[in-house]
């Protein structure tokens, strides 16, 4: 291909290399010019114009594209008609994107001038999504060249359609699970199947044994793939759900993988039916290390603990935000509360906090259950920031203003965090408007807490507030947004959670509306 500027009389016939305004009308970059376009930048005044005009063994960009496209657009792939030199890869269906990488780089390292690009491999993809791209840089290559880059790109790409799978999903259960966390992962475990394909779904709980786990998997023979969530995070080869797959017959293929979030996944086979001990973080709908190998499954891959061994490189999830790195144990006693006093109080119609309960504020129990059990803390102020920033020196705590507060109790947890003393290990969470949270009840929590875990009460089966937040946790704090609190993760840290008996209902027990006050004013008199 020849490149530069020519004369008006020799440029028909050619390429244009640069977009070229003529008057009132503009030729566009790539144009092959005609008679016309001659004519027209002569009476633009123009006496030369910078064009590509191909050789006799030249192939056009678009010509060249689609060659390199088709040859390396394989089963489930098509290749879309070129444009400007570029040309892409389509999926014809769902499916689970497969590459030759070192192929890939075969394709690309012919000649800088063609380029062959992909989505990383075992990418999910939709019907119609772009899965690769073709692009010619310059205007014309050699049709040689584009045929040796052809060759090599046959057989790189192709999709591995999801398949209609049927799901037996297995829930283990200690005293005092949750039925409301139980409900919300299978609620978010059935919507992950769905989405690939699910055609068949039944849901099974058990006593989180060995031996009662045994026997659910004996009723499976129904399922394409079995998953399993633990009451308990699975540990080790010798934990419940490993022992239990291996006496029902299985084998274990790998527990743990190099994905975060998703290390403590277990990986089996019951004959040559896949069972996936499911890691904590997939109580999230957030993307984590089971989404990987949940994906092959559906593609009808068969995945191996080498597999999983290998995906290590980008295992990092770096989409997916994380709490921060275990920190060193603090020093006993270093925990804080945070009390969130900054709501706007609509359903009360007044400020909550404010209200008259035994002849004191209702904020003012809550301050005072803190100091009795000695904690610092940290008071989150917004609506009537004067009112309570001055009770808050009252009773000597220091008080941090949510600016946001309008924006929901997300933006009180973020100041409050934020406010956080560097020494705490842990941060208990309080609502100003529980007045009857007790200093034993503080104290408890306080006691159960570190940096490492979530502390919650529990009052006959079913979890309250406040709840004890460990430092690894407040970077996510920090970064709530909406009207949610820190109930929002805990799902997908449920294996961090440590649940801690209370004898009182007070851990359920608000003052949000007229008739709520009403009820704790009688109750608390």
């Amino acid at each position: 291909m020849k490149f530069g500027p020519v004369p008006l009389d020799r440029a028909e016939g050619a390429y244009l290399a640069h977009a070229v305004q003529t008057g009132a009308r503009r030729i566009a970059k790539g144009k092959r010019l005609d008679a016309a376009d001659i004519a027209d930048a002569r009476a633009a005044g123009l006496a030369e114009i910078v064009v590509a005009a191909l050789e006799s063994d030249d192939l056009h960009e678009d010509a060249a594209a689609a060659l390199l496209a088709s040859a390396a657009a394989g089963p489930g792939l098509t290749a879309q008609p070129p444009a400007h030199g570029r040309a892409n890869i389509v999926a014809d269906a769902p499916g689970l994107l497969l590459v030759e990488t070192t192929a890939i780089d075969t394709v690309n390292a012919h000649d800088e001038a063609v380029t062959l690009g992909t989505l990383a491999p075992f990418t999910p993809a939709t019907k119609d999504e772009i899965v690769a791209t073709v692009k010619i840089i310059p205007f014309a290559v050699p049709e040689t060249l584009t045929r040796r880059a052809a060759d090599s790109a046959r057989g790189v790409l192709r999709l591995a359609p999801f398949g209609r799978r049927r799901v037996a999903f297995i829930q283990t259960t200690l005293p005092g699970t949750s039925a409301k966390l139980l409900a919300k992962t299978a609620e978010v475990t059935e919507a992950r199947c769905a989405a690939l394909g699910l055609v068949a779904w039944r849901e099974m709980r058990c006593a989180h044994t060995e031996e009662a786990l045994m026997a659910v998997l004996a009723d499976v023979a129904d399922a394409d793939i079995v998953l399993i969530s633990g009451a308990s995070a699975i540990s080790d080869r010798r934990d419940v759900i490993p022992t239990a797959i291996e006496q029902a017959g299985g084998a274990v293929l790998r527990l743990g993988m190099p994905v975060d979030p998703g290390n403590l996944l277990c990986l089996a086979r019951i004959g040559t039916r896949p069972v996936i001990g499911l890691p904590g973080c997939a109580r999230s709908p957030r993307r984590n290390g089971f989404d990987w190998v949940l994906e092959r499954l559906w593609a009808g891959l068969d995945v191996t603990g080498a597999d999983v061994a290998r995906m290590g490189a980008g295992g990092l999830l770096a989409d997916v935000p994380r709490p921060e790195p275990r920190p060193k144990p603090a020093a006993a006693g270093h925990v804080g509360a945070v009390v969130l006093a900054a709501g706007r109080s609509v359903r009360m119609g007044a400020n909550k906090l404010l209200a008259d309960l035994g002849g004191k504020p209702v904020l003012a129990h809550v301050l005072e259950a803190v100091r009795e059990a000695g904690l610092p803390a940290i008071v989150v102020t917004g609506n009537a920031e004067a009112e309570i920033a001055a009770m808050a020196r009252a009773f000597g705590f220091p008080s941090a203003h949510a600016a946001r507060y309008a924006d929901g109790l997300s933006q009180s947890v973020a100041a409050g965090i934020a406010a956080a003393h560097d020494d705490w290990s842990a941060a208990l969470v309080l609502l100003g408007d529980m007045p009857g949270i007790s200093a034993e009840h503080i104290a408890s929590l306080a006691t159960a807490a570190d940096a490492n875990r979530i502390a919650v009460p529990v009052h006959n089966g079913k979890r309250g507030n406040p709840v004890a937040w460990g430092r690894r946790y407040f970077a996510r704090l920090r970064g709530l947004e909406g009207d949610v609190g820190g109930k929002a993760l805990l799902a997908e840290f449920a294996d961090d959670i440590v649940e801690v008996p209370v004898e009182s209902d007070a851990i359920f027990m608000d003052v949000d509306t007229p008739e709520a006050l009403a009820a704790v004013r009688a109750r608390y008199a």
